[in-house]
């Protein structure tokens, strides 16, 4: 029989997610004939760029390892077979003689392999573990493939992919004179670098103007740090994960270094290296602390609010959506329901009402009706027990300093409350609006089908407010890693500017300068600026050459939202629900090219999972591998 042959452009943990649901579907899909899979990657398969083993040892997951799998579980709503498998807690524990060996076994770095022995369930792993657990998922999956099934690893870019949609397609690769031929091709690049967007290419251009260092935005593992001189004054904008990573690789990275005190707290000794990094964003505080422990009561039974009823029912209005009016007071809703079960379940000596007459006055009320802040007020006491995203979203909001000074001591006062809450079993309700947020991600697509949000909606809240506030609240870093930024904060190291952060480049003094609206009348000059958070998709400026020339092709659509509203660039590649590319020279879903993961307009970026949250990415690697068995055979 003639063989089949795929091209999957990318090779990190979303390839191999489709690889595994390709070996779960193929036993009811495929036919038995010869198909080769063409993984084309620079970068090893399993782990790809983001999670290869070759980075420093000090960047670690923010995730425990106990929440974090490649597998389905029965809380997947796959139309293909459930396959469960191990988490990274679960894979670890082979090393410490805690759980049989998982074949097909292999030992990882010695470093590593001793950081895996000694792994507790509830800690934070490195990155190279996480490396050496993608890599094993990997390998497993090539051993559950079908024998007639071959994969095949190509270490280097792809260029460029041509054919007409009713013929086989050609993937060019870089150092190759001829090309892969392939019936079908799959985008699964992951996160993509860019070219500077138009106002970091102006400060790009001023610092090189005046011999400054100027970095725009790259994922921390690739940036390029060491022309920053000991001691050089740097501004830091950006407060989320490539921030935390980037103050690691700066000070411990470095050669510093940190002391436990009798108190518990934590002094940090310079190496003499470290630069002094001035740090501010939009909110002007670090993304809130990972929680440290698990429910105490039982697991909410979600979605209640937002799921696929209510979709369907929102879908089926006639005026586009609007995020913030439509949609957020049933998401507000299914996170408070989180919240409160969690609350009521594990706490109930804080709770004035049962949980039954509590949950039928909620059941019925909306979120913003009056009678809902009564309700809760009536039955929850303390006001730090009360759900208040406004408080949560906007922690400075009014807050005014007198002094540079002033603010740092505030700031690290309210890093140390955010920690030890985070950490104290006390307020696991937490926990139970963290996994609403879960589901309300999760449950986001089904919402978004058919492009019913309005242009306006999707540029301001989609892609702008929720993208953030999500973040903000649900992937910050553990715990320990603020109290390191308390210790920062008290040896000089770091120093806090506040929110709205404003930076200007100087022209007549040559420098940078920041200020912000929390200090009136403190301003700081440094001599280099790093744009600390990830760059946002970008067909238009995306640095991937495929992608690029499919776009100047004019063989890809980027999703763009027009209504009365206004119009909306969202930079993301427009797929149909089944993740085939609409390709506007085929008149629609190109026939033989397929996409996934972050790029795209299915926006869900994250290629692994928390067990038993019914992953979006898991869901769609599914159609995805579904829809190649079945066009193949």
């Amino acid at each position: 029989m003639t063989e089949r042959t795929v091209v999957v452009v990318g090779a990190g943990p979303r390839a191999t997610g489709l690889l595994e649901r390709m070996a779960a579907g193929a036993a009811e899909l495929w036919s038995g004939r010869p198909l080769r899979v063409h993984l084309v990657d620079p970068c090893p398969p399993g782990p790809g760029r983001v999670w290869r083993m070759d980075q420093s040892p000090l960047l670690r997951m923010n995730s425990m390892a106990e929440d974090v799998t490649m597998f389905t579980d029965d809380s997947s709503t796959v139309e293909g077979p459930v396959r469960p498998g191990p988490s990274l807690a679960d894979w670890a524990a082979q090393f410490a003689g805690r759980a049989p060996r998982w074949e097909p076994y292999e030992e990882p770095p010695s470093d590593v392999r001793e950081e895996l022995a000694g792994l507790a369930p509830t800690d934070f792993a490195t990155r190279r573990a996480q490396s050496a657990y993608l890599d094993w998922v990997y390998r497993r999956v090539l051993a559950d493939l079908p024998d007639t099934v071959r994969v095949e690893h190509h270490p280097t870019t792809a260029t460029c992919v041509t054919g007409s949609p009713g013929g086989r397609q050609s993937v060019w690769l870089a150092g190759e004179v001829m090309p892969l031929t392939a019936d079908l091709v799959v985008l699964a690049q992951g996160h993509l670098r860019s070219v500077p967007a138009p106002e970091h290419e102006a400060l790009a251009e001023f610092a090189q103007a005046h011999g400054l260092f100027h970095l725009p935005p790259e994922y921390s593992c690739d940036a390029r740090l060491g022309d920053l001189a000991p001691g050089e004054e740097v501004i830091l904008r950006g407060m989320g994960l490539a921030f935390v990573d980037l103050v690691v690789l700066l000070t411990e990275g470095r050669g510093g270094a940190y002391r436990e005190e009798a108190d518990g707290s934590l002094t940090y000794l310079p190496s003499g290296k470290e630069p002094v990094i001035h740090a501010g964003s939009r909110r002007g505080v670090p993304y809130h602390a990972k929680t440290g422990y698990r429910l105490g009561g039982p697991r909410p039974p979600l979605p209640r609010y937002f799921g696929p009823p209510q979709a369907r029912r929102l879908r089926a209005g006639g005026d586009p959506l609007d995020l913030r009016r439509d949609l957020w007071p049933l998401m507000a809703k299914e996170i408070g329901f989180g919240h409160y079960h969690e609350l009521f379940h594990a706490h109930p000596e804080r709770t004035a009402l049962d949980w039954p007459r509590f949950l039928a006055d909620y059941d019925r009320l909306d979120w913003y009706a009056p009678g809902m802040a009564d309700l809760v007020a009536r039955a929850v006491p303390a006001a730090g027990d009360r759900l208040d995203f406004e408080a949560l979203d906007h922690p400075l909001a009014g807050r005014v300093f007198d002094s540079a000074a002033d603010f740092q001591r505030y700031l690290r006062a309210y890093v140390s409350h955010d920690v030890d809450r985070r950490e104290d079993e006390a307020y696991s309700a937490d926990l139970g609006a963290f996994l609403g947020l879960l589901s309300v991600y999760g449950q986001l697509p089904g919402f978004l089908a058919g492009g019913r949000i309005a242009a306006r909606s999707a540029a301001r809240e989609l892609d702008g407010w929720w993208h953030g506030f999500f973040s903000f609240l649900a992937s910050g870093p553990p715990g320990f890693r603020l109290r390191q930024l308390q210790a920062l904060s008290r040896a000089g190291v770091v120093r806090f500017l506040g929110a709205d952060l404003r930076v200007a480049a100087d022209e007549g003094g040559g420098v940078f300068v920041a200020s912000s609206a929390t200090v009136p009348g403190h301003s700081v000059r440094a001599t280099a600026l790093i744009e600390a958070y990830l760059p946002r998709a970008s067909l238009e400026r995306t640095a991937d050459p495929l992608l690029r020339g499919l776009w100047e092709a004019g063989e890809l659509t980027e999703e763009v939202i027009g209504d009365r509203t206004g119009t909306h660039r969202s930079g993301l590649i427009t797929i149909a629900p089944d993740g085939r590319i609409v390709d506007p020279s085929a008149g629609g879903p190109h026939p033989r090219r397929i996409a996934l993961g972050a790029p795209t307009n299915s926006r869900a970026v994250a290629a692994f999972a928390r067990p038993r949250t019914d992953a979006p990415a898991f869901r769609q690697n599914d159609a995805a591998a579904r829809l190649i068995l079945r066009t193949l055979a």
